[in-house]
């Protein structure tokens, strides 16, 4: 867009800085507060396109998740008050996943700041809708003056997308939009484009770690989010097969490399798979890249169910250092970027013409290999399950094997994620994605609209619990509105089956909120969710058999519409796997396959 010398306002800056940053779109919903906004994405409407949800979380989740498929940076627009108080959710996901989106807020006027304007939090700051949020972001700006706009955009923007991603806040109050702020906007270009962050490890580090890894017998590596999202799965499967060395993923990770691989062994978890588990629990050398050694995957930090550590030596590399060393000690700590560090490895593992493999890993690989068929036979009999409900490991791996080799399966949180992180093998690392920092219900329901926006040549289902999906049911309105046609397969088990199982297993069965069910009758009781859709301009089918459940999902996608499938799922059995999960002062569940590991 050519400019004359006229002045743009602050709305008008931040329109065009985002435009100039190759962001092709503006997620959010109106209020009062961001008119100003709205009318600068008017004006540049052929360049930028706006999506209007019909809520501010989804408009956050599906920020997050287009970034997640595109790699590329969206904003998002909320007024003051109660609209962008319904972002904090979403903000929070992305901040601890290290998934970037500029959020930009309206705020009341500042000529009326600290008078209790409508929607205004101001009884312990002025316009206090920052103090809201700091914790949930990588930063908050506030210009209060049009002349500021352009250097708190540029600042933004390169905060968000420069050293560990994550989401950005720009407050922006209402006057602010509509003020004289600059001739034009800052470059992106100038400013951020040119700016490198993968920066590597210290040649003493990668020397060190080559000797480690040369020398282990039982060598291990396990992958989080760092690598998918680092764009480090090529140098991953590189390594893995120059070494020899199996891989394995925490629920983040999944994915980095192909599971199908031969040296892949899924996921690391309290639910984790025999093969997996066994592997990180009893390697003498361990490379874990971009991993948080969260609860869930370190199976609550007790030795012996996920890591042994030590005696198991641990090389941890992490783009930010306040993740090393966090939960284990280790032999060596390395900040860098995986993909940097990775490529500095796989050099120096090249001038020493390191043997390929040696009896002892030979070894190693078949013992994983013997955990890897006692894990196949235990789960073996749930894929052939045929009850109705349906059960649901049998239902996971019906959606894995409908969804065709391009697809995107993204996961709402609750039980059923539990069993798609187990019976789903992804081929991608965008193949199937999670939230596994903040956990929010809904971002899957949500999700799926930005994974279909960022991919529209393939095909994008999501996979979400009864609970989540009646959270954000307006998704159905936003997709018939912009034609976007994703996929949704409601996991419909007429509770919250994963703290209902906590209620049985760790409190006797003492249940109380968990189910859903009819006041007079005392059957279950949800919305005909398939009615729900049909009545929304939706196609939806409702399925009770599991031979039924793959050919829906085949259907859904050929129809290139939006198509919403109600799946009747037990919710009587929960995933098991070689963890643990204690929760403090309720007891530590037990070990669905194997036992504790004691060096």
């Amino acid at each position: 867009m050519a400019h004359s010398n006229r002045m743009l306002n602050g709305g008008q800056i931040i329109v065009d800085h985002l435009i100039r940053a190759g962001a092709p779109y503006a997620f959010g919903l109106c209020g009062h507060g961001n008119i100003g906004f709205i009318d600068a994405l008017y004006e540049r409407a052929d360049e930028i396109k706006t999506i209007s949800s019909r809520h501010e979380t989804v408009s956050g989740f599906m920020a997050d998740v287009y970034y997640r498929v595109s790699g590329r940076p969206v904003a998002t627009f909320t007024s003051c008050g109660p609209g962008s108080a319904n972002l904090p959710i979403a903000l929070a996901n992305a901040y601890l996943d290290s998934v970037p989106f500029l959020a930009v807020t309206g705020n009341i006027p500042t000529g009326q700041f600290s008078r209790g304007a409508f929607q205004e939090l101001y009884r312990q700051y002025q316009a206090d809708f920052p103090a809201t949020v700091r914790s949930m972001c990588k930063h908050v700006f506030q210009p209060t003056r049009g002349e500021q706009v352009p250097l708190m955009v540029r600042q933004a923007w390169k905060t968000m997308v420069t050293g560990r991603p994550g989401p950005v806040v720009l407050d922006v109050p209402f006057d602010i939009f509509k003020e004289d702020a600059a001739p034009d906007a800052p470059s992106p270009q100038e400013w951020s484009a040119n700016i490198s962050c993968r920066c590597g490890a210290d040649p003493e580090g990668v020397a060190k770690a080559a000797d480690l890894l040369i020398a282990a017998e039982r060598p291990a590596i396990i992958v989080g989010q760092g690598v998918r999202y680092g764009g480090a799965s090529g140098e991953l499967l590189k390594l893995a097969e120059r070494l020899n060395i199996p891989v394995a993923a925490s629920a983040s990770g999944l994915g980095a490399i192909d599971t199908q691989h031969p040296l892949s062994l899924g996921l690391v978890s309290r639910g984790g798979l025999y093969q997996a588990n066994g592997a990180t629990r009893e390697a003498d050398v361990l490379l874990a890249l971009g991993v948080r050694f969260d609860d869930r995957t370190s199976s609550s930090w007790l030795q012996g169910y996920s890591f042994t550590i030590p005696p198991t030596k641990l090389i941890h590399v992490d783009i930010d250092p306040d993740e090393i060393a966090r939960n284990y000690p280790v032999t060596l700590g390395l900040m860098a970027d995986v993909r940097t560090f990775l490529r500095q490895l796989l050099a120096e593992i090249e001038v020493r013409k390191a043997a390929r493999t040696t009896p002892a890993r030979e070894a190693w690989l078949q013992r994983i290999e013997g955990w890897r068929r006692e894990w196949e036979a235990a789960v073996a009999p749930g894929y052939r399950d045929d009850s109705t409900p349906i059960n649901p490991q049998r239902a996971a791996h019906e959606i894995d094997k409908a969804l065709p080799d391009d697809a995107i399966l993204v996961s709402d949180i609750g039980v059923h994620h539990n069993w798609l992180l187990q019976f789903c093998r992804p081929q991608r690392p965008d193949s199937l994605i999670g939230c596994m920092g903040f956990g929010p219900m809904g971002f899957g329901v949500a999700g799926v609209l930005g994974a279909k926006l960022a991919a529209p040549d393939r095909p994008c289902v999501s996979v979400c619990g009864d609970g989540a999906f009646f959270m954000h049911a307006s998704v159905l309105g936003t997709a018939v509105e912009y034609g976007i046609p994703a996929v949704w397969v409601v996991w419909n088990n007429y509770s919250f089956a994963s703290i209902r199982g906590l209620q049985r297993g760790y409190l006797g069965g003492r249940e109380l909120a968990t189910d859903f069910r009819h006041p007079e009758t005392g059957e279950r009781y949800n919305p005909d969710f398939a009615a729900l859709a049909r009545s929304c301009g939706v196609e939806g089918v409702s399925i009770d058999r599991a031979g039924d459940l793959g050919d829906a999902i085949k259907a859904a996608i050929a129809s290139g519409k939006p198509f919403l499938i109600d799946a009747n799922i037990g919710a009587d059995l929960n995933p098991g796997g070689a963890g643990v999960w204690e929760l403090p002062r309720h007891g530590t569940s037990k070990p669905f396959i194997g036992g504790r590991y004691e060096p």
